[in-house]
């Protein structure tokens, strides 16, 4: 489960999940939400592989998102479905979606960054909680 929350000037996002595995991917839908009015307008016609290391699970969770939203930025592709493995030196992911069409795919915020503020992954009562604020 994810959702979005307001954070003075900037978007915050939260997600729990009964593992890292779940979380990692509950926090790409929740970017995708906030970048998408319907995010299930995505189609998952393209498969894309992510591969990153890191040992620390807030800067992983950072490195993924990011990644995410330059896939966004520069390549102009949104995604819709993701499956996230998640390991102790950092994460394998394939994200599926196809490029951006302004006729299918509104535009609900326009995320400029992740950051780093008040960036968590954590243990929670019935698995994990992340949270992350984004520049909009």
């Amino acid at each position: 489960m994810y959702e979005l929350f307001e954070h003075t000037a900037d978007l915050g996002l939260r997600a729990t999940a009964p593992d890292l595995d779940a979380l990692f991917a509950e926090m790409a839908a929740c970017l995708c939400a906030a970048i998408l009015e319907d995010p299930t307008s995505v189609r998952p016609a393209t498969a894309v592989a992510v591969e990153i290391a890191d040992t620390d699970r807030e800067f992983l969770l950072f490195d993924w998102l990011k990644e995410l939203l330059f896939r966004f930025d520069a390549e102009h592709q949104v995604f819709g479905r993701f499956d996230v493995k998640v390991r102790p030196d950092g994460l394998s992911a394939t994200a599926w979606g196809e490029p951006f069409d302004p006729e299918r795919h509104l535009l609900n915020h326009e995320v400029k960054a992740i950051t780093y503020h008040e960036l968590t992954v954590a243990p929670a009562e019935d698995g994990w909680v992340a949270e992350v604020i984004v520049d909009i």
